[in-house]
């Protein structure tokens, strides 16, 4: 079996197309561009830059911001390339199908779950914090947490994705309308910040902008795992700060950037998806990348970074509490709120599409890919999904899991960029309606870029991931290997055509799902 394989986009496209499987265009590019700003725009947008700002940048956390900016805007330009080629659900991994083959899509595939469910359940569990400190503002009592025989239970998880599931599974338009409302109001807070933080905006603070690197105190076991996997291969001590802490930051920040390639997965399910895609996508990207600027400059023009870095927990509301305006850090608290909510309705989504896929083509179970006659969602597997991102969050301790959600968004960004230059190569006949620009140089930079934030990552997290990698190897080869339609349909084709089943060795070019 030949596990380089690769499924045409007539397939792909026809697949998406089969009764009691596919879903409904009603996504407008208005829908697109405030999906994205709604997945971005989250409680991040208050707290990631202050971190990065306190422990890697400085005031140079907005060259952070701009970094993971340019570097999403590049792996996006492939995204909307391809998408616009294969305008169906499963994003990277539909991609990857098209043009690497079974088993590194299996892979992709694999990994965006992994990003879509670890964020969901982390921010999910977050909401519920929120919702207290919220309540608490308002003189009123509610831990985010109960006890159940000694387990904490976070309450406030399971209540936002029971809310949304139920949304999701009774429409796509449904939930985006609720979506744009939400959107919106946390936009509004958002400006609200920047225009209230630049009024104590004090310019001394934003020297030096890139501070001098300093070792970090610590040289075990422990601080060896929480150094960059960068500075672990090149045998550099654990440090802060500098131009390495530039980029360090800007692997950390891109987090803030992770809900675009969310977006690319809602392309089945999207009005003139060819015109819709690119513009919905690039305009959100270009919305989020200026809000992320505007507040990181007020932010480290507040406070200095060395006394943002002083607080456990640095976020924009230690900024304005260390100038005394505490309405501001009461906006903040409820801005935060909101804008989780949204993050987590995407993130849902996102992850049963891409699910939805893979089990199209039997790499998971089939019957988790059915759609409702009448609202052609994944009732079904919408349900799952939002059972099982409800238990981790509630249950368990996803904290610790949080830089899982950026390498498992990099990896694909890799694939995607380097699959643009496969799909020109094999199919020049295409012509998407978005196509990257100069040739082949910024798919590749692109790649390179991506590959680079994620040497910045965390030894731990670069642990974490091969572990998950071996788990979906496990899985791709005890089930998905020996049901993938893909090989069944090739089987069938040669036997057909030969009497017998193809040999391992059969080059690709004589398949006719591997012409893609």
């Amino acid at each position: 079996m030949n596990l380089r394989r690769t499924k045409s986009i007539e397939q792909s496209i026809a697949d998406a197309d089969e009764p009691g499987r596919k879903l409904k265009r009603s996504l407008s590019t208005w829908d697109l561009m405030i999906m994205g700003v709604a997945v971005a725009v989250g409680a991040g947008i208050f707290s990631v830059g202050a971190k990065a700002a306190a422990n890697f940048s400085g005031p140079a956390v907005t060259l952070s911001f701009a970094i993971a900016a340019i570097t999403c805007a590049l792996a996006i330009m492939c995204y909307a390339e391809f998408a616009t080629a294969i305008p169906v659900a499963g994003s990277a991994y539909v991609f990857t199908y098209a043009t690497m083959g079974e088993l590194l899509a299996w892979i992709i595939g694999w990994n965006l779950i992994l990003e879509l469910f670890t964020a969901a359940a982390v921010i999910a569990k977050y909401w519920g914090i929120y919702l207290s400190n919220v309540f608490a503002l308002m003189g009123a009592d509610v831990p985010p947490a109960i006890s159940l025989g000694g387990v904490d239970l976070y309450w406030g998880a399971f209540l936002i994705v029971a809310i949304f599931t139920v949304l999701l599974v009774l429409g796509t338009k449904l939930s985006a309308r609720v979506g744009n409302v939400f959107t919106l109001i946390k936009i509004a807070v958002v400006l609200f910040v920047i225009v209230v933080g630049f009024t104590y905006v004090k310019f001394e603070n934003y020297a030096p902008f890139i501070p001098a690197a300093e070792p970090t105190a610590g040289t075990g076991a422990a601080d060896v795992l929480k150094q960059s996997f960068f500075g672990f291969l090149t045998g550099a001590a654990p440090a802060q700060y500098g131009t390495l802490g530039v980029f360090a930051g800007a692997a950390l920040v891109f987090f803030a950037f992770i809900g675009f390639d969310v977006v690319a997965t809602s392309a089945e399910e999207v009005k003139n998806p060819q015109k819709t895609l690119p513009r919905g996508i690039f305009g959100g990207l270009a919305l989020v990348t200026i809000l992320y600027i505007l507040v990181s400059l007020a932010l480290t023009g507040m406070v200095s970074y060395t006394q943002l870095a002083e607080a456990a927990n640095p976020t924009l509301t230690t900024a304005f509490e260390a100038v005394g305006d505490t309405t501001a850090a009461k906006v903040i608290a409820f801005g935060s709120l909101v804008g989780l909510t949204t993050v987590i309705m995407v993130l849902l989504m996102g992850l049963s599409r891409v699910v939805l896929a893979m089990s199209r083509d039997g790499l998971l179970p089939r019957s988790l890919s059915k759609t409702s006659d009448k609202r052609s969602t994944p009732v079904r597997l919408q349900i799952i999904c939002g059972a099982a991102v409800a238990v981790v969050a509630g249950l368990t301790n996803v904290d610790l899991l949080e830089e899982m959600i950026n390498i498992g968004t990099l990896s694909a960004f890799v694939v995607v960029s380097l699959g643009i230059l496969v799909l020109r190569r094999k199919r020049p006949d295409l012509k998407p309606a978005f196509r990257v620009p100069f040739g082949k140089v910024l798919p590749v930079v692109s790649a390179i870029l991506c590959l680079y934030l994620m040497t910045n990552l965390a030894v731990e997290t670069w642990i974490f991931f091969v572990i998950w990698l071996l788990i979906g190897l496990a899985i791709y080869f005890a089930y998905g290997q020996r049901h993938s339609r893909l090989n069944e349909r090739f089987s069938a084709a040669s036997t057909a055509v030969n009497g017998t089943a193809a040999p391992e060795s059969q080059p690709d070019d004589r398949d006719e799902y591997t012409r893609a």
